[in-house]
């Protein structure tokens, strides 16, 4: 009668474990030294995560990275889909020691190098997930897409997004955005906080009607540059398929 009870413990707890990944970080110690000069968050969500890297003084984008990523009981493992750092890492899988100060702050270590990471936020919403775009109107017409080693990713978790286009085949790298987002009552917001294509675009605002339609996200609105979308965004366990 005790193992059958320690059995069904034992999976919830590793449940708990795997749950408490979800939501945004932010980099606070590198080495034993603060991380004063920029700013690096990492958003977790699904089995996925993305990171964005910008410097405090300018808004200068330094870098982005993510992929795949799994915790099982002190081992993190990633594989990078992207990574602007080094393009070598692409493809590569790696394993982490992670430990726990808390709920929300963590030490992640490769044997060389040790960060600290500090939660942000783990709120969600209707939109909270990991997404990829399988559709785009294009004069009035819906253009479908089916990702491949060419895909455009957006996760959002804790309050905070990131989209990512990037080829995971020729570790081409398209570019990349992030900051913090509401969803309510069919109106999405994004606050951008970094853009790798135009640092003069941070603190901007954008405003876009949504619908989470049959599983998938209808995103609605105007871009950047002021033009009309219309996107369909589809979970990305579900719609990437490698």
């Amino acid at each position: 009668m005790k193992k059958l009870i320690l059995l069904p413990l034992l999976f919830f707890f590793g449940i708990i474990t795997a749950q408490e990944l979800d939501g945004a970080w932010k980099l606070t110690e590198k080495d034993g030294k603060a991380v004063n000069d920029r700013e690096v968050i990492k958003i977790i969500q699904d089995g996925y995560f993305a990171l964005g890297s910008k410097n405090l003084s300018n808004n200068e984008f330094l870098g982005a990275a993510g992929g795949e990523l799994s915790l099982e009981d002190e081992t993190l493992t990633e594989l990078r889909d992207f990574d602007t750092y080094d393009t070598e890492e692409i493809g590569a899988e790696h394993d982490y020691n992670i430990s726990w100060d808390g709920e929300d702050k963590m030490e992640i270590s490769d044997g060389n190098t040790t960060k600290i990471w500090e939660r942000v936020s783990e709120k969600s919403d209707a939109l909270t997930g990991t997404w990829v775009i399988t559709g785009r109107e294009r004069n009035g017409e819906m253009n479908t897409m089916t990702p491949g080693d060419r895909r455009t990713v957006k996760i959002l978790s804790g309050g905070r997004f990131q989209w990512i286009a990037f080829n995971s085949a020729t570790k081409e790298f398209n570019g990349t955005g992030g900051g913090t987002y509401t969803a309510e009552n069919g109106k999405y917001t994004e606050n951008i906080e970094f853009f790798s294509r135009d640092a003069s675009r941070v603190g901007a605002s954008l405003e876009f009607q949504y619908e989470v339609k049959d599983g998938k996200w209808h995103h609605k609105g105007k871009s950047s540059k002021g033009d009309p979308i219309y996107e369909i965004w589809s979970p990305y366990s579900e719609a990437y398929q490698k």
